[in-house]
């Protein structure tokens, strides 16, 4: 239609989880969507184009984010690219006091709960319930069907696995894997990878 203004949107990492940011995206109003994606092969994802290598990002228009799992490499591109934008899955429940970061995408189904602060650059997957006064550090993953309870601080580049479960009044410290279907009952101080119920460091 004349005079309309697309909405862009650029994805970096056209991956399973850039389709689902892709869906997100469209719901949000972005017509506009393209890939950006160092593996030359890759022509296309969730049927939008890829243009480009990651390396682009800033010489394109539009609003960027950034679509790979690994919380190490997400944060060494949206540390160096701007217009970065947080994404909200319209089915996903969310307090009116929360703090979201830049880069931050939620997805259908999560709840995140009052007086939550989530940092920039991270993954509320499908299903994951974030509860009251909790904070989650940059670049962290709750992964689908993962549950955090109240008052639980989560340091940054954690990944919280799928269906794992957090108790209440604990503290996570930075770069730790919580294995899927893990409980955590204790504060965890060490980085590393902890599985199981109750959890145990591997």
């Amino acid at each position: 239609m004349e005079g309309t203004i697309l909405k862009k949107l650029v994805i970096i990492g056209a991956s399973g989880h850039g389709k689902v940011i892709a869906d997100i995206a469209e719901k949000n109003g972005y017509s506009d969507i393209v890939f950006l994606d160092d593996n030359a092969s890759v022509q296309e994802c969730a049927g939008f184009p890829v243009v480009g290598r990651v390396s682009e990002a800033d010489e394109r228009d539009g609003d960027k984010i950034v679509a790979i799992g690994n919380a190490k490499i997400r944060e060494s591109i949206q540390e160096r690219i701007n217009n970065v934008v947080t994404l909200i899955h319209p089915a996903a429940v969310i307090s009116r006091r929360v703090t979201l970061g830049s880069g931050t995408v939620v997805m259908a189904g999560a709840i995140i709960n009052s007086d939550v602060v989530i940092g920039k650059g991270c993954i509320i997957n499908t299903g994951a319930s974030v509860d009251h006064d909790c904070k989650v550090g940059n670049y962290s993953h709750i992964s689908v069907g993962a549950h955090v309870a109240g008052t639980v601080n989560i340091g940054v580049r954690t990944w919280i696995g799928a269906g794992a479960t957090i108790s209440n009044n604990l503290r996570i410290c930075d770069n730790c894997i919580i294995g899927a279907g893990a409980v955590v009952i204790k504060d965890i101080c060490k980085s590393g990878t902890y599985i199981g119920v109750p959890i145990k460091e591997i």
